[in-house]
């Protein structure tokens, strides 16, 4: 059992290079997460998010059964979902909610097949399922970095148009913005964003990752840039933590970072309710 008060137990797992570079690749994750994350829980956009965590199975399928890079098949198969469920759902006879669904299932199952003809698939990819930090390598890590600069910077220069579509689309239309464009922009924003958190906290829990800390910011911080600041800090701390324990504890890196963040939701809205009671009693 490790003493957390010595200062050996946090210096021991960052002299393995395979540590650093997890813990790297994570805090990269967990930044991106931060500011998606707020758009994805001031939108209501945790339904979407889940169903391009499972969108982008497929592609990873498909590039271990070719020898690619998984992340990057990840990558084209979350693009391309979320390019069609932009398109599918300009029809006024679909609703957004239904061509998501509708993208969501075809994808999962399509993966699904492939995943059946190929048991050393099913072997490998399990780690992509739950996510282990500690399997990243240096070309995931450059992918992965180079994935959070692109969609930041993105995110930097369109950031009064994403939020102006985001919060009021009619007023948007009037000034002459370009919505739909521009609501494709953000989805596939956000499922480049999934693929990137695959290594870390895996296809079955990436979309908490985008949520929790979003929500728990969104507890103590009302304008969407505080809450990307604040959601980026809980997350980056929630990894830290998981990639710890995880470590000592010799669990999977994406349930221990999941679970850190919960715990900072659930006590963040215990001292909000406090807080809120108090100020009640006050008041009387």
């Amino acid at each position: 059992m490790p003493n957390l008060f010595e200062l050996q137990t946090y210096l021991e797992p960052l002299r393995l290079h395979l540590v650093q570079r997890g813990l790297l690749a994570a805090l990269i994750v967990a930044i991106l997460c931060g500011v998606m994350g707020a758009f994805v829980v001031t939108r209501g956009l945790a339904f979407l998010g889940d169903a391009l965590g499972h969108a982008v199975f497929p592609g990873v399928v498909i590039a271990y059964l070719l020898n690619f890079n998984l992340l990057a098949g990840g990558l084209v198969a979350g693009v391309l979902t979320t390019i069609g469920i932009s398109l599918v759902s300009r029809s006024r006879q679909i609703r957004e909610s239904t061509a998501i669904g509708i993208f969501y299932t075809v994808m999962f199952a399509f993966g699904a097949l492939l995943l059946q003809q190929s048991r050393s698939a099913s072997a490998a990819l399990s780690e992509l399922l739950i996510g282990n930090v500690l399997a990243v390598r240096t070309e995931d890590l450059v992918l992965t970095g180079s994935i959070g600069a692109v969609v930041l910077l993105i995110v930097g220069v369109m950031y009064k148009e994403l939020v102006l579509v985001s919060f009021d689309p009619a007023l948007a239309a009037a000034l002459g913005r370009n919505v739909p464009l521009t609501n494709a922009l953000l989805f596939v924003l956000l499922g480049v964003t999934i693929v990137a958190a695959l290594q870390t906290v895996g296809n079955v829990l990436v979309v908490a990752l985008l949520v929790v800390p979003a929500a728990t910011a969104r507890l103590v911080a009302k304008p969407l840039p505080a809450i990307m600041g604040v959601a980026a800090v809980i997350g980056a701390l929630a990894t830290v933590s998981g990639v710890y324990i995880s470590y000592y504890a010799n669990i999977a890196s994406g349930g221990a970072i999941v679970l850190c963040a919960c715990l900072v939701f659930f006590f963040t809205l215990l001292v909000q309710a406090g807080r809120d009671r108090w100020q009640r009693r006050g008041a009387q």
